[in-house]
């Protein structure tokens, strides 16, 4: 048996898939049940050559992918991934390095710190904040927010690694009424709960209001932890990071950034303009799978207060563990995970690759192309675009000769989504049914856009 054989055959599907994604049905054709059959079966009783296993997960699981990594897959935010990226991470699956400490991989620790040093340039954010390479935002905010659980209780006598939350004094959470769902899971984890939040009303474009913001932080009377956006999950809006920072440092609060997606406006200068005050935050929270576009699964944790970051994160000793001298970065210091795998080789390869210009770039062409959309399906004239369009979100909703729009625009959404040109998907926007872009990915280029927006025309006089 030929152990490379399995390892060839990888490499020629994957460059096989990877050369014909941009013209394939953008979403799944085959159903739940075939799929079912081709994969499932009884549990094999003995072994079977890996170059087959290979042939074989490739023929059961045709028709059942979905082309997100395509240039007209417009649903959520989800990026692409760049051909260095996508290279290291085959790399890093090959040298399959548990990279959370220095002493079981010397590369994968000097690789993050390199690639955070880099990122936190890139990004305009304190070059003394530290940096955790996790699964996505969710476990970011995660981190981010545990690091500031540590700290506002720490400022009031808690030791909340220590002692746990069972008599600690009670913390503010102050949020914006249109903030994502991963946030609020964040805080469920950490034990804040989602009903005790302290709500910011928001203006027509679901960012908080400065003045709102600074009311609700001043009615605070605990530890107060400050939850703002950068990058409104249906509009693309920016909170007004650095007037909420003001206003919430005056009181002792730590100020907190979900910017899964928004955060790399600061990366164009273009866009930089809609960060303004970002840098001033405690702690931010992105993806480097959306904008960055490398492969899932890749989460950024920034916190500017590394002390309390390692404190929050830091594992117990045991005798067992080796960690790196001091001055050698042990990785599972800053994020949950002990065993992981080496996050930071894509990410590092995908910086290398785009360099400051060409992340820029990526980040500016997805938000001329978002505008692209908004223009040509805005131009029409039983077509709404819902938002203001200052990133690569585009909410569009289809006017029904029967009055019924919201059932209209449900249909067209199904309709492109069964054609197959393109994949969007449908969000309600205050009340109203809507259709989503999102613009995120390397490949997509003005053609697309194009291709994408006579579907969608074509889905909606048919509908």
């Amino acid at each position: 048996m030929d152990e490379t054989e399995a390892l060839t055959n990888a490499a020629r599907h994957a460059k096989r898939y990877l050369t014909s994604v941009a013209d394939a049905p953008v979403f799944a054709r085959t159903d739940v049940a075939t799929l079912r059959d081709r994969l499932g079966g009884p549990l094999p009783e003995s072994p079977t050559d890996a170059a087959a296993v290979v042939d074989e997960l490739v023929r059961a699981t045709q028709g059942g992918l979905v082309a997100s990594t395509g240039p007209r897959y417009f649903g959520f935010v989800v990026g692409g991934a760049t051909t260095a990226a996508v290279a290291a991470d085959w790399l890093a699956t090959a040298w399959d390095q548990n990279a959370a400490a220095y002493p079981l991989s010397p590369a994968g620790s000097v690789v993050e710190e390199v690639a955070a040093r880099w990122l936190l340039e890139l990004l305009g954010l304190p070059a003394t904040a530290s940096l955790g390479f996790t699964t996505g935002a969710t476990m970011a905010n995660f981190i981010c927010l545990a690091a500031a659980r540590s700290r506002v209780l720490a400022d009031r006598g808690w030791d909340v690694e220590r002692d746990g939350l069972f008599g600690a004094p009670p913390i503010d959470v102050v949020v914006g009424q249109q903030r994502h769902v991963s946030l609020e899971l964040s805080l469920r984890y950490l034990g804040l709960g989602t009903d005790r939040v302290r709500e910011v009303a928001v203006d027509d474009q679901g960012a908080m209001r400065a003045e709102a913001a600074a009311e609700v932080i001043a009615a605070c009377d605990g530890p107060i932890v400050v939850c703002t956006q950068v990058g409104n999950v249906n509009s693309g809006a920016f909170d007004p990071v650095g007037q909420v920072c003001e206003a919430a440092h005056e009181q002792g609060a730590w100020v907190h950034v979900d910017g899964a997606f928004g955060l790399w406006a600061a990366a164009a200068p273009a866009r930089r303009h809609l960060t303004l005050g970002v840098e001033t935050a405690d702690s931010w929270a992105t993806d480097a799978h959306k904008w960055l576009n490398v492969p899932y699964d890749s989460g950024l944790a920034f916190v500017a207060d590394a002390e309390a970051h390692h404190r929050a994160m830091s594992l117990l000793a045991a005798s067992y563990l080796v960690f790196g001298e001091p001055g050698e970065r042990d990785n599972s210091s800053w994020v949950p995970e002990m065993s992981r795998r080496g996050r930071g080789f894509p990410i590092w390869a995908a910086v290398r690759q785009l360099g400051r210009s060409g992340v820029a770039d990526l980040v500016e062409r997805c938000c001329v192309l978002a505008q692209r959309f908004a223009d040509q399906l805005g131009a029409e004239p039983d077509v709404e675009v819902l938002n203001d369009v200052v990133l690569n979100q585009v909410l569009v909703r289809f006017r029904a000769a029967d009055g019924d729009h919201d059932a209209h625009t449900r249909r067209v959404i199904a309709a492109v989504q069964r054609e197959g040109t393109s994949w969007f998907g449908g969000t309600t926007w205050q009340d109203r049914a809507a259709m989503r872009i999102s613009v995120s990915n390397w490949s997509t280029t003005a053609g697309d856009v194009d291709r994408a927006v006579a579907a969608v025309l074509a889905a909606a006089r048919d509908s």
